[in-house]
């Protein structure tokens, strides 16, 4: 089940939010957690038991971690219990996710026949395996008490709204949050609304705008071009961050409503000046995790400038890893990991000296060419997309271009500057000066005025059938 469908919107959310206020309050964890697990048994029922498993063993090892501290045995028990839980959780992220991969990858190197075990990836499991493991390594660190109550580190794993694709709750995010909140009906609405806007995002944006990147990438040689080759690329760079920033809205929004105070995990990367600075605006709860809990680990920038590089060159590996089994996930990492050395190296200072907007078309340039790396999951594909982007092997131009680009002009337009901080000033200019002219209430039922509307017409894209793929299923 996703967000962005029938059975969500209009059975499985209006139920849970009913029953969820209906419950007594010292129930409400146990509700939310059969409403999770019933949400990701819709999709996945043969492996919620991994899920569970992954809950239980954590839950154990946070005990088991507070107990060795207690009896003064943190450095000799509890190094023991760190690292089975981290290893614990590693090997069965990797061998869903990597063990076909690895096989594949032996067999073309080496010529081998090993069988592929043809196992589907669990649905979020890169992203609950990666809270249950903070969990136990912020407990051992002693930034967090250890949960006593099974339910309530159930609820905080399985939560439904941040289980399948994020944003990355660490449980120091909510720790103050999951046994004791207050739930209002203002932080209901404001969730509400935030729920609904991630929606438009989804439905209205993101899907529009991938159907014409899906019908560019599936062209042959002879009709492509590099304008072709541009927007297309232009397209996923639209689609990715509508449809990844949308389910994180909705995210946030859902978590409101129960009374959590989910962390932001975008805040408009497109209009980074450098890749340094888009990286501290993209998928934040990602970034925060691996420098948290891997780059600082292993020294940082606090050991010389060789062990640096060396020390990124490890993260960005695994960032590109963790989004997928391929090979073009690897490469799109270590893209990124070149760019940030040479940044760091020396072009930051270079570049502080352009003008903005040379800063931003640098950024741009070097954001949409990484895009084209991570979609296609194909390398003789990448390859022949590259050469089509920088005009190698096809013409500059075509009427197929002109065809697309005119149609399509005024809709990148509007992707465009909702990419931007613009339209969240101009509707907050807007809605401030109604509510002092005319009173809060006004503000506040206009606002809601415009989400209503952003639901029908997202409701009736998703009636009529229209395109509906979620790309972070596959992480």
């Amino acid at each position: 089940m996703v967000f962005s469908s029938i059975v969500f919107l209009c059975i499985f959310f209006p139920a849970v939010i009913l029953f969820y206020y209906l419950c007594p309050k010292q129930l409400r964890n146990f509700f939310l957690l059969l409403a999770s697990l019933f949400f990701y048994a819709w999709g996945e029922p043969t492996y919620i038991a991994i899920m569970l498993f992954s809950t239980l063993f954590d839950y154990c090892n946070g005990r088991l971690l507070e107990y060795f501290e207690a009896k003064g045995k943190k450095d000799t028990c509890g190094r023991l219990v760190l690292a089975a839980s981290v290893i614990g959780n590693l090997s069965i992220l990797c061998f869903f996710k990597y063990t076909d991969f690895f096989l594949t990858t032996v067999n073309s190197l080496s010529g081998s026949e090993f069988t592929l075990l043809g196992l589907s990836l669990p649905i979020g499991i890169s992203f609950y395996t990666f809270q249950t493991m903070s969990y136990t390594i912020d407990v051992y660190r002693g930034q967090v008490s250890a949960q006593h109550n099974l339910v309530s580190f159930g609820m905080y794993v399985c939560m439904f709204p941040q289980l399948i694709a994020g944003p990355i709750v660490r449980y120091s995010d909510i720790a103050d949050e999951v046994d004791t909140r207050e739930t209002s009906f203002s932080l209901c609405a404001a969730g509400m609304h935030r729920f609904l806007l991630g929606l438009g995002k989804k439905v209205l944006l993101a899907n529009q705008i991938g159907a014409l990147w899906d019908e560019i990438y599936s062209l042959g040689a002879s009709d492509q071009s590099m304008a072709l080759a541009w927007l297309g690329a232009l397209s996923f760079t639209f689609q990715i961050y509508f449809d990844f920033s949308g389910y994180s809205d909705m995210a946030i929004g859902l978590g409101e409503m129960f009374g959590f105070h989910f962390p932001e995990n975008f805040c408009y990367p497109y209009m980074a000046k450098s890749i340094t600075e888009f990286w501290r605006r993209w998928h934040m709860t990602l970034g925060s995790w691996f420098r948290e809990y891997l780059y600082i680990p292993l020294g940082g920038n606090r050991k010389g400038s060789a062990r640096q590089v060396a020390n990124l060159l490890v993260v960005w590996f695994l960032t590109g890893l963790w989004h997928g089994a391929g090979w073009n996930f690897i490469l799109w990492g270590l893209y990124f990991f070149i760019l940030l050395v040479i940044e760091k190296s020396f072009l930051l200072k270079w570049l502080k000296r352009l003008p903005a907007v040379i800063q931003h078309l640098y950024a741009l340039f070097w954001i949409i060419l990484g895009w084209i790396i991570f979609a296609c999951d194909d390398i003789a594909r990448l390859s022949q997309y590259l050469k089509w982007f920088f005009g190698i092997g096809t013409l500059p131009f075509n009427q197929l271009a002109l065809y697309e680009w005119t149609t399509h002009a005024a809709f990148l337009t509007i992707l465009a500057l909702a990419s931007t901080k613009l339209p969240a000033k101009v509707c907050g200019a807007f809605l401030e000066k109604i509510a002092v002219k005319t009173g809060q209430p006004a503000a506040f039922w206009l606002k809601s005025a415009w989400c209503l509307l952003v639901l029908l017409l997202s409701m009736a894209m998703l009636v009529s059938g229209s395109y509906n793929p979620f790309l972070y299923f596959r992480f």
